[in-house]
């Protein structure tokens, strides 16, 4: 079992903390908050080790796992890295571009292994059409969510589209050739609500709307591509494929036929996968474990990290 050590016992900095302990692949040792007097009162309440200095923290572990805010990204996990640690950071990977491209950097000179959390990939229904995408040529992303102050202090791209970004990064393989972009500020000082439109070098475009003032949550992706149509419920784990193939002769009865005006017949058919119920934030935690005992690329890389976050900085400058 990996030692794992846990920076930051905020809101999701808990969930780390009870899914490290739960995990096989994982000692949890213990944890590091700024604020001591939180700190203790999270041991207190449920008995996770306390740590008053972080370096101690990371002397003590294998794997750091970093839940902190965004702008001490780069601080603790150069400092990971350069003691010779694994290191899983939430996402964004880091505040800048500058800080993620030394976070990859020096992963490579230490030669550790870096994940960064972009938990969507794990996402159930993601994962169950992982195999159907074949280049993806218009995609459509929506997510929305009910107001929240937590996350306030970033843009809403940085907040919430990133984790679409990162995903359609992971399934067009092209790189990105045009961005435009529009935001607005409503109750925040950053932009709440935002829309980018991505053009990569193979054609493919992407829309993608991002709202952290609405009042429903939604978190939707379609995805078009040649002969088949891809939708992805991320908020309900639900997905669904739709095909398309040549017609047969003699339809059966129940086939749905299409005909365009050149006579050209094709079947519409579903093929939709089983989604396997999982807790996400688990599996990408084991996956890591996984990619560090195997001495594999993590499913998140840091360089991949680094992808999202200068395509979010693109949007975000876009804007301006």
């Amino acid at each position: 079992m990996l030692k794992a050590g846990v920076l930051g016992a905020g809101h999701l900095g808990k969930i780390h903390l009870r899914l490290l302990q739960e995990s096989e692949k994982y000692e949890l040792v213990g944890f590091y908050d700024i604020d001591e007097d939180s700190g203790r009162k999270v041991e207190e309440e449920f008995g996770y080790k306390y740590f008053n200095n972080l370096n101690d923290l990371i002397a003590a572990v294998d794997v750091v796992d970093v839940v902190t805010p965004t702008l001490s990204h780069f601080e603790v996990g150069q400092k990971t890295i350069k003691a010779g640690k694994h290191l899983f950071v939430e996402k964004p990977i880091t505040n800048t571009i500058e800080e993620a491209e030394e976070l990859v950097r020096l992963g490579k000179e230490f030669k550790v292994k870096g994940q960064v959390g972009h938990v969507e990939r794990f996402n159930p229904a993601f994962k169950a059409v992982a195999e159907k995408f074949e280049n993806p040529m218009f995609i459509e992303a929506h997510r929305l969510a009910e107001f929240n102050p937590r996350g306030t202090d970033v843009p809403v791209v940085l907040d919430l589209m990133i984790h679409d970004i990162d995903a359609i990064l992971s399934v067009v393989n092209s790189e990105v050739k045009e961005i435009k972009a529009n935001g607005v500020s409503v109750i925040s000082e950053t932009p709440d609500i935002a829309n980018a439109r991505i053009e990569f070098e193979n054609g493919c475009v992407a829309n993608l709307t991002a709202s952290r003032i609405s009042l429903k949550n939604m978190r939707k992706a379609r995805f078009f591509q040649r002969d088949a149509y891809i939708s992805v419920d991320f908020l309900e784990k639900k997905c669904e494929v739709v095909k398309m193939k040549d017609a047969p002769d003699v339809p059966g009865d129940f086939d749905m036929i299409l005909q365009n005006a050149e006579g050209l017949k094709k079947q519409i058919y579903f093929d939709n996968p089983q989604v396997n119920p999982n807790n996400a934030i688990l599996d990408e935690l084991n996956s890591f474990a996984d990619a560090i005992e195997n001495d594999s690329t993590p499913i998140v890389s840091l360089e991949q990290g680094m992808q999202a976050l200068r395509v979010a900085k693109q949007i975000i400058n876009s804007f301006n």
